[in-house]
């Protein structure tokens, strides 16, 4: 009987202990990070309107007789060795310049001006660690992998990027207008135009005018403008045959700013910032705006 109850006991302080550690693990699981991740910061790319040097670059790998790109796993070799000074355990980052496929289909008005004005976008790619050296050339690993990388991919010295805290201020769906510089959604991330909570934007204010990492944006959009995005019907804010219209067309600096979501600054050039979106209340298109807070 005795050894019933110490059972019973036992098994029961067992069931406690197991729920609380679960419950514990649980609550660790769901508790928001506090900053980007790691691939949030690396594998943000950016525009800018200087020019990355490129005369270090990716050369060929492994298998390359059959093989046209690398990822995680593979060797690659760089066009620099030991007569130029590098050395096992030198780490790198690897981008390249990109263009937009679609860049003659414009989803906003001002959109290629935009991009030009903000210069070459460059996709980070990845990083690579050297674990061979040769004199005129070097082997090198994938560190981190962004994307697929291959041959004439700039290869640059790691440069350390922080990672700014999420702030902890509560998102107001009907903020005012903050008075702050603004600008507008350029592109996404490999040129989309539809972004959500999670994704990169690039935006045409950066170092330039006073934008630092760990600034926040706040994005929102006009009613009843003229300059429509590509997917709308003209006048659709205004009017639409069979479902109402007014007697009057308000006009968007008559009618409140509906504001969709806020993001934090990872990256800065002189004319654009790389900005991770934090918070959504629905799609955001290229072409809305964004004000600092």
């Amino acid at each position: 009987m005795r050894m019933s109850i110490s059972y019973r006991l036992l098994m029961m302080g067992l069931r406690v202990g197991l729920a609380t550690a679960m419950t514990a693990g649980l609550a660790a699981a769901q508790q928001a990070p506090k900053m980007p991740s790691e691939s949030d910061v690396y594998c943000s790319g950016m525009a800018t309107d200087q020019a990355i040097p490129a005369e270090t670059y990716l050369v060929s790998g492994e298998n390359s007789s059959y093989k046209s790109t690398f990822q995680a796993g593979d060797h690659v070799y760089i066009n620099r060795g030991a007569e130029q000074g590098v050395k096992v355990g030198d780490t790198f980052e690897v981008m390249r310049p990109v263009t937009d496929p679609m860049k003659h289909t414009k989803w906003f008005k001002w959109q290629s001006q935009l991009l030009g004005a903000m210069g070459t976008m460059y996709a980070d790619i990845g990083q690579l660690q050297v674990v061979r050296v040769l004199p005129k050339t070097s082997i090198a690993e994938l560190k981190l992998t962004c994307d697929l990388m291959q041959r004439g991919d700039i290869v640059r010295p790691l440069a350390e990027r922080p990672s700014p805290a999420f702030h902890d201020e509560p998102f107001d769906p009907f903020a005012p207008p903050s008075g702050k510089k603004t600008a507008m959604i350029v592109t996404a991330k490999t040129f989309g135009d539809i972004a959500g909570t999670g994704m990169i934007v690039y935006v045409n204010l950066g170092s330039g005018q006073g934008v630092k990492v760990g600034d926040y944006f706040r994005v929102f959009r006009y009613q009843g403008t003229h300059n429509d995005f590509m997917y709308e019907d003209r006048n659709m804010a205004y009017k639409v045959y069979g479902y109402g219209g007014t007697p009057v067309a308000y006009q968007w600096d008559n009618l409140p700013r509906q504001v969709l979501g806020e993001g934090l600054v990872l990256r800065t050039s002189p004319n654009s910032a790389t900005v991770l979106l934090t918070t959504s209340r629905e799609e955001m298109y290229a072409g809305d705006y964004v004000e600092l807070e």
